[in-house]
């Protein structure tokens, strides 16, 4: 399926109209890009929000020190945006990069501001979504142990686990590589 028709057809399967469907493809312009391209730069101002088609990314924190965490994977069908950023208009709070090729649509800050304005029902759509990812990740880490998180991201994401690094996984799963590889073994362990 051409992006195009991937991102109308994402619209419309959430309910919005054939036009409104595509007046946002015509606000939206279609890139592509390869690994390791950065999309937002933490601290930098918040210039475009993504939607991906095709492709994995990622949205990190980086702490003064260097220290890296991962806040979370994107796949096909997911909306990229710094809420927070966007809504109190300041620099982004964490950067963004494809881990492999993708093809994103994207997005002008301005015109996403629009769309809450005369296209509400887009808006609370997008803001919908990321609620549910929200809500989804802070249940994963406060009510499972490691080793859960660990099984639970292995069977929702199978794909993503052969597509990036241990110390990847395991900086999303909230432990150290270690740790990880410590589970890893004993995983293979109780299944041989």
């Amino acid at each position: 399926m051409m992006p195009e028709q991937s991102l109308l057809s994402m619209l419309q399967a959430f309910g919005h109209d054939r036009d409104t469907a595509n007046e946002i493809l015509q606000q939206s312009e279609q890139i592509q890009i390869p690994a390791k391209t950065c999309l937002i730069r933490q601290g930098e101002s918040l210039t475009h929000v993504f939607f991906l088609i095709e492709g994995v990314c990622q949205a990190s924190y980086f702490t003064d020190h260097g220290k890296q965490f991962i806040k979370e994977f994107y796949w096909e069908n997911d909306f990229l945006i710094g809420f927070e950023s966007l809504l109190k208009s300041q620099p982004a709070l964490f950067q963004l990069e494809s881990l492999s090729e993708s093809t994103l649509f994207k997005v002008s800050v301005d015109e996403l501001h629009q769309w809450r304005a005369h296209l509400p029902r887009v808006w609370c759509h997008i803001v919908e979504q990321q609620l549910l990812h929200k809500e989804f990740k802070e249940r994963f880490m406060l009510l499972h142990s490691p080793e859960e998180r660990y099984q639970q991201f292995c069977q929702r994401y199978p794909e993503l686990e052969k597509q990036v690094a241990d110390y990847q996984i395991a900086s999303y799963l909230g432990i150290t590589p270690i740790s990880l590889s410590r589970i890893k073994k004993r995983s293979q362990l109780n299944k041989g």
